[in-house]
């Protein structure tokens, strides 16, 4: 069986919504990152990153949200979320990296300049400028989505799920409220009867660290 190691807030919704829209079974292993876990010798043999999520598969262990949820479409072209065509897979190729390298880049500098680093690390400015740098990539993608349901092509890829909880942690850090094009497309992302919960649903279910270590 398919096994997922993850953490419910993080990149792990995606290979979660893949898993589902698949229809898959699989176990899902949480590596509690706030109590060091994804540290411990077991998990670092896993990923020596030391992050989630992380996918096994019989003997393949693959990291990297993005990889993880391409092999999972791959392996079941049946469903029709990567297109077999060369130039419509070349799209979703596109607005992975996109969404990868001019979406979620700017969206992870904020959240260590805001909370990951120590607070001495923390620069002010970083968390305005990678806003800035967000919203001038944010306006390129709203363009795109004009006249869109979907970011490739005519029918739901891979693409949109990895765009659409990279929406959502923008729409956390309020850099969405001056794109309702791209958060109406998020939102209507979610309502998928597949669809995992969002951000803020998935922090609100974690247990506190104190919880969790009684239990």
């Amino acid at each position: 069986m398919l096994k997922l190691y993850g953490f419910a807030p993080t990149r792990s919704i995606r290979v979660l919504w893949m898993l589902r829209e698949l229809g898959l079974e699989f176990e899902y292993v949480n590596v509690d990152l706030r109590s060091g876990e994804a540290r411990r010798p077991e998990f670092l043999e896993l990923n020596p990153a030391a992050k989630v999520p992380v996918l096994a598969d019989g003997d393949l262990v693959l990291t990297e949200s993005v990889a993880i949820v391409l092999y999972l479409a791959e392996k079941h072209p049946e469903k029709g979320f990567l297109p077999v065509e060369l130039r419509e897979r070349a799209e979703v190729h596109r607005w992975l990296l996109f969404t990868a390298t001019e979406l979620e880049q700017p969206l992870w500098r904020i959240s260590k300049h805001r909370v990951l680093y120590p607070p001495e690390k923390r620069i002010a400015a970083e968390i305005s400028n990678a806003g800035d740098d967000f919203k001038a990539m944010a306006a390129v993608l709203d363009e795109h989505m004009a006249s869109r349901a979907f970011v490739a092509g005519s029918h739901v890829t891979v693409a949109d799920f990895v765009l659409a909880y990279t929406l959502d942690w923008a729409n956390e850090v309020q850099l969405l409220d001056t794109y309702p094009r791209l958060r109406d497309y998020m939102e209507r992302m979610y309502r998928r009867p597949a669809a995992p919960p969002r951000i803020a649903q998935a922090f609100a279910g974690v247990p506190s660290p104190a919880t969790s270590s009684k239990s």
